[in-house]
């Protein structure tokens, strides 16, 4: 026994005094120790054996390489996308934290501050916009993902406009970004452009494509023909629904952003909660409102009432397509 308690030491893959390799490949002397360890078995006293000296040949090195590197990617695709018989993927990033003890701004003192940020008109309005999204793809028989895209849209002097979409994600800045054109989620390079595409000249003068007004009276006029309600009246649901209808349209103005706080303040179940830092590190304040199976929170520049951000979080799960309470939904940050 003692020549196979020494051997067996002799073996070890991951002595202290030497390098580690997790779950990587033995390296040459430790391979060649365990081999003659294992060939040699308990018949080693009666027969002798030379040590196996030949070393692994090159190709047999390339094919553990690309053999560790498919595990490898296997194993991350699984891990994001959910494999068979898995649990679903991740479905978004995790919802928005209100700061503890943070003060809450209710919205008729945040239509003040915005009032008086607008006294002198700057920043004024421009069409076209600057979001950067999270929305979850769901389906029948795949896991949800979040697919994060950054989207630009600018305008031309003819009335033509381009809109540009990128893969990106700030949360992870440099990582592979995960994607879905139709056939399958797969991952792509950080700031990969997903499409380009111009768009001829348009003279619509309906919402959301007509100059959103400055006046709330008439900018409620306008979100509700956005919403295309039928009544001229708009619920909280419909309201934050038509907000982010002009803000895929249009960045507001300084006036614009006021009149729109003005309107928010009027809305019913839009309560403060206090204050967030959003996903692209701005401080915000939030403001939510609980509609059936869901969560709506409104970030809102705390300077100069600007909508930052909106983001719609499940509120119950839904098996059928393997979400859960508390998974975000959808979340946009718009900039300017």
């Amino acid at each position: 026994m003692p020549d196979e308690l020494d051997l067996l030491r002799r073996a070890d893959p991951a002595p202290a005094h030497g390098p580690h390799f997790g779950d990587g490949p033995l390296d040459h002397c430790a391979e060649r120790r365990l081999e003659l360890l294992l060939r040699d078995g308990d018949d080693r006293r009666a027969r002798p054996r030379t040590p196996l000296t030949r070393p692994r040949t090159p190709r047999a090195r390339l094919l553990w390489g690309l053999a560790a590197t498919a595990v490898v990617l296997a194993t991350t695709l699984t891990a994001l996308l959910g494999g068979p018989g898995g649990q679903p993927a991740v479905a978004a990033p995790r919802p928005l934290a209100v700061r503890a003890h943070s003060t809450a701004v209710p919205l008729n003192r945040m239509a003040e501050l915005a009032a008086v940020a607008a006294t002198d008109g700057s920043p004024g309005l421009r069409k076209g916009t600057h979001v950067q999204s999270w929305s979850l793809a769901m389906s029948d028989d795949r896991p949800p993902v979040a697919l994060p895209e950054e989207r630009v849209v600018r305008w031309n002097t003819d009335d033509s406009h381009t809109e540009l979409v990128v893969a990106a994600d700030p949360s992870h800045p440099g990582r592979p970004v995960l994607t879905d054109e139709g056939d399958a989620p797969r991952l792509v390079a950080d700031g990969q452009v997903l499409s380009r595409t111009t768009y001829p000249p348009s003279w619509s003068d309906a919402p959301p494509e007509a100059s959103p007004p400055q006046d709330p009276a008439a900018l409620r006029a306008y979100l509700a023909e956005t919403a295309r309600t039928g009544t001229g009246s708009l619920s909280t649901t419909e309201l934050l629904d038509a907000v982010q209808e002009l803000l895929d349209h249009w960045t507001l103005g300084s006036r614009q952003s006021a009149a729109l706080v003005r309107i928010l303040a009027d809305a019913k179940g839009l309560r403060p909660v206090g204050q967030v830092t959003d996903r692209l590190g701005r401080s915000g304040q939030a403001y939510v409102y609980d509609a059936p199976g869901e969560r709506r929170m409104l970030l809102l520049d705390p300077r100069t009432g600007a909508v930052l951000g909106l983001e719609a979080t499940f509120t119950r799960d839904d098996p059928r397509y393997g979400v859960k309470a508390g998974d975000v939904m959808e979340y946009s940050a718009w900039m300017r």
